[in-house]
Order: structure tokens, then C-alpha cells, then sequence
């Protein structure tokens, strides 16, 4: 690495698709019955839930576990080259007219699948949205999210939004609500401009697990920011990510709108609202906040609390990974997992460290002009 963004950058991606493919294997189930599964807490990789996985849930025919990333990484990769074709900012016209004819055009190795295939084809029903919705709908991108579940679709690949604009969560946020807007509505949206917000944090030189959670709570609204109160209220004191596991669900479940059985969804699962949030988002920070910014311990949190156990373990291992560097990636995990889903994880990081660089010029471009025009008119 030639540099501390590279290093932060690659970070943040690596700790997000580890965390991706350590908790795919036990999403949607609860912490009791994972450590049946697995004779007790997940510590690393695991395999698959099911022997049987091609048929063991038709609706989902993934092979999640041995190492394999998921779609949260996916659909990261993929708004990585959204950034890497276009070099600027991004609002909810890139992902119409860039990221969703990525979706449906061009197959590319996906490793749940064992198969070249359509990004499409392995992402779920809330992304499937997207394509929908924008390429064959043909709805104003700025208006698409509305009518979608409300869920942690577009939050999961927000993170290259944060490295974007490191340092800056206040840019951040503004982005990906933007962004999001083509794929979410209320709470969903709102997570992803979070989360990106807390990226953005972890990007600064200085920054500590404590100064990304504040961050993100600054700039959290409705019942995001509740909620992610109330998550970090519980998270005080604790360190041990055993013990923060039912503290955090505890103190989530008030903003939930899923429900104690995850794969049975309440009747008021996933509608749009003022006072509730996703669960993933604010657990998440939790364990970031129990881990001490620890990426290993934040990512074994995030798996074993169960539930959407995948995309919890990537936004916390994201974060921490923006927070210490690749360096803080437990090596192990992640050659393994890039070996497991033939996939280099690192390029995406180096690509976004260049684009950071390439959107500080431009904004200082940018701002160079209006500062020129302001001096000029209050002389």
C-alpha cells in the first residue's frame, strides 16, 4: 500500500466482504440455534447451513458459507466500478443509468452460484427492484425507492459512498440519500445515507470507533436516531461481543419492524416510517462500539447475533476496517475467502482510493470557483 487512504480504503472493502462471507453462512436464523448448528459460537468459516443447500430453500438456491461472499458484496463491487467508470459523484441517475445495466448485462463470476451469471439473478427481490423499477419501468430515478420493501438493500453497498468522500460525513450522507433514492424509501434510505456517513468518519487519519458511531448519530434523523441511541446506550461498557449480543437486540427491537421470528415476517414488517429503522444499521455500530473498533471481534458480533447476520457483520466489518487499515483484517479470513469466491478483494479499495482523490480535486475545483464568485459579489 502506498498510502494511508489505500490502506484505509482497502480496509473498509476487505472488512466488508469478510464480514459478508462469515455471516452469510448463518443469516436469518437466531443465536441459539447457530450454536447448536455449530456446536457452539462461529469463531471463523463455517459451511453451509444445509448439506443440501441447491434444494434446501428453492426460493433461495445459494451456496452461503465456505468462504463465499453474498450479495452485499456483490452489488459494493459493482458501485466500485460505478465510480471507477464515472469519476464523480454520485446521485440516483448513476444508478439507473450505470449500475442497473451492470445488473442485466454481462455475466461475472458470483460465487453462491457457482457460475458466471447475471448479478440479476443472484441478488434478492428488493434489489430485483431496481431493474424493475428503472429499466424496464422507466421511473423517474429520483422516485423509484418509493413502493419497495423497506429494508437494508441499498445500505449493505454503501460503503464505497463513505470512501468517496472521506473524512467528510456531512457529503456522505448527502450522497447516498441521493443515491438511495433509486432503491429505498424512509428508513432504508436513511440507514444507507448513515452508514455511509460512518465510512466517511472512519476514514479520518484520527478517527476511533467512538468518534464513526457520534458521526453517524449527528447526522441520523426520525427513528434512525433513536434507534441507533438506544443501541448505543446499551453497547456502554461492554466489551465482550458474547454478552453485547441480546443487549443490542434488546435494544433494537422497539425500531423493528421485522419482528422476533426473522423468517416470519409481523404485518408491519418493512413498511415505510417516521419512527422505525432497520435492525441492521444500528447493531451494526453497536459492535463497533463493543469491539473497540476491533475488526475481527466486530465481524464474529455481527455473525453470531444471527438474523440478517451477513449484511450486519459487513457494515461493522466495514467500518472498523476503514478504522484500522487492512492491516486490522484478520489476514487468514480474508485470503481464504478470496480464494474460496475467486475474487481479488483488495482491487475495489485501491480503485476507490484513486476516485477519493479524483473527487477532492474536483470539489476543490468546485470550490475554488464559488468562493471566486462570492468574493466578487460582496465586494
Amino acid at each position: 500500500m502506498t498510502s494511508l487512504l489505500e490502506q484505509k480504503s482497502t480496509g473498509a472493502l476487505v472488512g466488508s466482504a469478510v464480514g459478508d462471507a462469515i455471516g452469510g453462512a448463518v443469516e436469518g436464523w437466531t443465536p441459539e440455534a447457530i450454536r447448536e448448528r455449530h456446536g457452539g459460537w462461529v469463531t471463523g468459516i463455517v459451511g453451509p447451513w444445509y448439506d443440501d443447500w441447491r434444494t434446501a430453500r428453492p426460493i433461495a438456491p445459494y451456496h452461503k458459507g465456505d468462504g463465499h461472499i453474498t450479495d452485499d458484496t456483490l452489488m459494493t463491487h459493482a458501485l466500485v466500478e460505478v465510480y471507477d467508470e464515472l469519476r464523480t459523484h454520485l446521485d440516483a441517475y448513476s444508478i439507473a443509468d450505470v449500475l442497473v445495466p451492470k445488473m442485466v448485462n454481462g455475466p461475472r463470476w458470483v460465487p453462491e452460484l457457482e457460475a458466471d451469471a447475471l448479478l440479476l439473478q443472484r441478488v434478492f427481490l428488493a434489489e430485483k427492484w431496481l431493474v424493475a423499477r428503472l429499466h424496464y419501468g422507466h421511473v423517474d430515478p429520483r422516485e423509484a425507492g418509493v413502493g419497495n420493501i423497506v429494508n437494508c438493500g441499498a445500505a449493505m453497498y454503501m460503503a464505497p459512498v463513505g470512501i468517496a468522500n472521506a473524512g467528510d460525513p456531512e457529503g456522505a450522507y448527502a450522497e447516498a440519500i441521493e443515491a438511495a433514492g433509486a432503491h429505498q424509501s424512509s428508513y432504508g434510505r436513511e440507514a444507507a445515507a448513515v452508514f455511509a456517513a460512518a465510512v466517511a468518519a472512519a476514514m479520518a487519519p484520527d478517527a476511533t470507533a467512538t468518534s464513526a458511531v457520534e458521526a453517524a448519530l449527528a447526522l441520523a434523523k426520525d427513528g434512525t436516531r433513536r434507534a441507533v441511541e438506544a443501541v448505543v446506550a446499551a453497547a456502554d461498557g461492554v466489551t465482550d461481543w458474547q454478552q453485547a449480543i441480546p443487549l443490542l437486540r434488546q435494544a433494537i427491537e422497539p425500531y423493528d419492524t421485522v419482528g422476533p421470528d426473522y423468517r416470519d415476517h409481523s404485518l408491519d414488517a418493512r413498511r415505510p416510517s417516521r419512527t422505525k429503522a432497520i435492525e441492521e444499521l444500528p447493531v451494526a455500530l453497536g459492535f463497533v462500539l463493543v469491539s473497540e473498533g476491533d475488526v475481527r471481534r466486530a465481524v464474529l458480533g455481527g455473525t453470531n447475533y444471527g438474523r440478517d447476520a451477513d449484511s450486519i457483520a459487513s457494515m461493522a466489518g466495514a467500518i472498523t476496517g476503514a478504522l484500522s487499515g487492512l492491516t486490522g483484517v484478520p489476514a487468514d479470513w480474508a485470503a481464504e475467502i478470496a480464494t474460496a469466491s475467486k475474487t481479488d478483494l483488495e482491487q475495489p479499495g485501491r480503485v476507490m482510493a484513486s476516485v477519493a482523490l479524483d473527487l477532492r480535486d474536483a470539489d476543490a475545483r468546485r470550490w475554488a470557483r464559488r468562493t471566486d464568485v462570492l468574493e466578487n459579489l460582496s465586494r
